[in-house]
């Protein structure tokens, strides 16, 4: 039906009276806001049309008159998911700084007390015996060094290396206390065989057998829980979104600005459910990451005590110098023995009338304990804060970087629009999001980079609950990851006993080692004569692949 002239007239003024006020349903149609943001992001501005258009080619937002044509929704799709690895990486470091900072304060730690022990010792050796320079010297400095590799991952059974220093040690002493006439090397290779059995260094030999198997047993695997943890952390964040994720997450984050809403940030509850569908399978790591972390502060308990770690690392130089102290009392026997069971009349130690008396050896005690118990109280702390790590991620990340707040539900992105999000948040971990409303989750398939790390955290978990109980597990050195491994061929300074008379005795693999320890960091340990400073450019443990039972 025509309109009236004054009709007509009425609506022209009152549409231009609307233009005037900026009319909402004018305003809303406007892409001023969204190109601002567009821009403040590095795109071009090109991309962006003056005002909205249809949305029929729009793959990821609603279909709905809209701000973004295919190019922005494609470049923002990116540069959502890419934020989000960002994001995550971001949290992980966070988590790995903390970890490697407290490898680094307990491998310092442990490595001080023996290298505290070792110049104790040193210093008290008197000239007698060679001084701090002497072959006696050196078996020591070997010994130490040996222990401090142990610490550090080298795969050294201990038993068999007290045994054979306790022989090394005897042939040497026996050699200084008795220098005429020069004794056989049949003589002294007897006699280290025979060196438990003739009980030459008294009860100092068992006494660390017992003790020092297990105390540093419980150190290593601790340092190792460490490394492992920041090492899961590392790979875990870096594993890349799924890209029904990516969907999600550009849903999440940039379609209410496609739709003119560039101030409307994600309702808590459907950030929750994004984020739980794309972090599933990292929430699946909790039950196993708890067990190492409740591990890790359980196996704290063998630190304390007369055969804890901290007594034992820091008192190795006192039953070494008892069992040195022993030997000279016990000499005159000695060498009666070695005449009975070893000796020939040419190769007979002197008389004891012709023999001269070293010093005894006078050592400070054990060191005390407080720096240690300072360390554990501040790492059980942060180990107890990081056991909700994998399952509080999607909260901490909605909360701190994505979502409105609770108290904005009605004024919040909801995914379609501005309002209340009502779907019920799902619960964590890939068998919690069969019903997910935001991510399409095919539970039947596990992200089987995130399932290696769970069964590393296994393996971990297994060898710090047989630490716990005195038992060295299985390693091999064998992996992806070969830091700090290596054969190491040959003898260090006598170490191996006198040319062609035994085999040489080669380094052993390093396994799980720190990674700034090598095969010739240790051997350089061992020959230079003196403890090296370390500490500071540790780097995390890293697991290897190993069998265990």
């Amino acid at each position: 039906m025509a309109l009236g002239a004054p009709s007509w007239w009425l609506l022209v003024a009152a549409a231009l009276t609307a233009c005037a006020r900026g009319d909402p349903a004018s305003k809303s149609r406007s892409c001023a806001e969204v190109r601002q943001v567009y821009g403040a992001k590095g795109f071009s501005l090109s991309d962006v049309p003056q005002a909205q258009i249809s949305g029929e080619h729009l793959r990821i937002c609603p279909q709905g008159y809209t701000c973004c044509t295919s190019q922005m929704e494609e470049k923002l799709a990116n540069r959502s998911r890419s934020e989000l690895e960002a994001a995550l990486l971001d949290s992980g470091r966070a988590l790995q700084t903390t970890l490697s900072a407290q490898l680094r304060a307990f491998d310092d730690h442990f490595q001080q007390l023996l290298n505290e022990s070792e110049r104790e010792l040193q210093a008290a050796l008197p000239v007698a015996l060679g001084g701090p320079d002497g072959p006696t010297a050196r078996a020591l400095r070997d010994l130490y060094a040996d222990l401090r590799r142990f610490c550090r991952g080298a795969s050294l059974q201990l038993e068999d290396t007290l045994a054979e220093f306790w022989a090394r040690l005897l042939e040497r002493l026996f050699r200084q206390l008795h220098p005429q006439p020069p004794l056989s090397e049949d003589l002294l290779d007897c006699l280290g065989r025979q060196a438990e059995a003739l009980r030459a260094f008294g009860d100092a030999p068992r006494e660390l057998r017992l003790r020092a198997p297990r105390a540093l047993l419980a150190a290593r695997a601790f340092l190792q829980g460490l490394g492992v943890a920041g090492d899961v952390v590392r790979r875990v964040v870096q594993v890349p979104l799924a890209p029904e994720c990516s969907r999600a997450v550009m849903k999440l984050v940039y379609c209410a600005h496609c739709l003119g809403l560039p101030g409307a940030r994600p309702c808590p509850g459907y950030c929750r459910n994004v984020l739980k569908g794309c972090l599933a399978n990292q929430a699946d790591l909790d039950a196993e990451w708890r067990n190492l972390l409740d591990s890790m502060a359980l196996i704290t308990d063998k630190f304390w005590g007369p055969a804890g770690a901290a007594s034992v690392l820091g008192g190795v130089h006192v039953w070494l110098a008892e069992a040195i102290n022993a030997l000279q009392d016990n000499r005159d026997l000695l060498a009666a023995k070695a005449v009975q069971n070893c000796a020939t009349p040419h190769t007979s130690p002197q008389s004891p009338e012709e023999k001269w008396r070293p010093d005894k050896l006078l050592v400070p005690e054990r060191p005390p304990v407080g720096a240690l118990e300072k360390l554990v109280s501040e790492a059980k702390a942060q180990l107890r804060d990081a056991q909700d790590f994998w399952v509080g991620l999607p909260g901490a990340l909605c909360s701190e970087r994505l979502a409105a707040s609770p108290a904005s539900d009605e004024r919040c992105w909801n995914g379609q629009a501005k309002g209340r999000y009502l779907p019920e948040v799902m619960g964590d971990g890939l068998a919690s999001q069969i019903n997910n409303p935001e991510v399409e989750v095919d539970i039947t398939k596990p992200d089987m980079a995130i399932r290696q790390q769970i069964m590393q955290l296994k393996i971990m978990t297994n060898r710090l609950r047989g630490a716990y109980n005195g038992e060295d597990v299985d390693f091999q050195d064998a992996g992806e990851d070969g830091s700090g491994s290596g054969s190491g061929e040959g003898c260090v300074e006598e170490a191996c006993g006198r040319a062609g008379r035994k085999s040489p005795r080669p380094r052993p693999p390093l396994t799980h080692t720190l990674p700034g320890l090598s095969e010739q960091e240790g051997h350089k340990t061992s020959a230079a004569g003196r403890p090296q400073p370390h500490a500071a450019l540790l780097l995390p443990l890293l697991l290897l692949p190993s069998r265990w039972r």
